[in-house]
């Protein structure tokens, strides 16, 4: 918007695009927006272009930013969910976040595959400064032992016990998702902790999926919530809403106030933690 490089889009525009990963409409941050001399120059661009609203797609940030220009300038804007984190208070999906789930999860199967083959012990580390989304479920779907997250704490001694616990019942391998953002540290800090605390013969490996997460062939799950969710946005900007994000809660459209999707943090599932924990045995 600040350089006025807009290209007008028609129906062929976004033909073929559905099973591609990432976005075609590209992503980057910008600090002249952060400043109002650059927003100021983006509103003349707009109105010079004759555009009456916008449909901003992203997290916390990219709502903050629309939020501020939004009340600067009248523009009426709504926002589509879309981050692998999922951790976005006022819809229960965000594009992206299965993709990467399910992405996660391949990633696991076949590390189990040679953790059980070595009787090696993994940690994982996957995506998640903040959130533990990603962590949760795709230990869950993966078996995991044990779930490390930035919500909840878990001392490495409950980590030992956990492994401990294992071989008392002849468990010879195990896997443990670490989320980046978990307080003990990345999964090699972990397993660093770890490693001077259990049998020197432990043989212990560390993988950290990193961007591998954030590509790929995107799930049938994620192609509706897209369209639902960009189908959403669109009438409700039509409709009149005005500084909202678009989300799906309980499987019924809703708008939540980009003021309240910043502000409040969406609380962890902890009946998924205990799943875990369950399901670990």
């Amino acid at each position: 918007m600040i350089a006025g490089d807009v290209y007008k889009m028609e129906s062929h525009s976004v033909s073929n695009i559905v099973q591609r990963g990432g976005t075609i409409l590209k992503s980057a941050r910008s600090k002249e927006f952060m400043t109002p001399e650059g927003r100021k120059k983006a509103y003349d661009n707009l109105q010079e272009l004759g555009i009456e609203g916008l449909i901003a797609i992203g997290g916390n940030g990219t709502f903050t930013g629309a939020m501020i220009f939004g009340n600067e300038y009248g523009i009426p804007t709504v926002g589509a969910p879309g981050t692998i984190d999922n951790d976005l208070y006022g819809t229960d999906y965000t594009i992206g976040f299965d993709t990467a789930v399910n992405t996660a999860l391949d990633a696991i199967d076949r590390i189990r595959d040679t953790a059980s083959s070595h009787d090696r012990i993994f940690f994982i580390e996957v995506m998640g400064r903040d959130s533990g989304y990603i962590a949760i479920q795709s230990g869950i779907a993966g078996g995991a032992e044990l779930v490390m997250v930035p919500e909840v704490l878990t001392p490495i001694s409950q980590v030992v016990d956990t492994l401990k616990q294992g071989w008392s019942r002849s468990k010879s391998s195990s896997i443990i998702i670490v989320a980046e953002g978990d307080e003990e540290g990345s999964a090699q800090e972990v397993a660093d902790k770890i490693k001077v605390q259990v049998d020197e013969n432990a043989d212990i490996r560390v993988t950290t999926l990193g961007h591998t997460q954030r590509g790929g062939t995107p799930s049938a799950y994620d192609r509706i919530l897209a369209s639902r969710l960009g189908l959403g946005a669109l009438e409700g900007l039509i409709a009149g809403q005005k500084n909202v994000m678009a989300g799906i809660i309980n499987n019924e459209l809703v708008y939540t106030p980009f003021e309240d999707t910043i502000r409040l943090p969406k609380p962890i599932n902890e009946d998924l933690l205990r799943m875990v924990k369950i399901l670990s045995v």
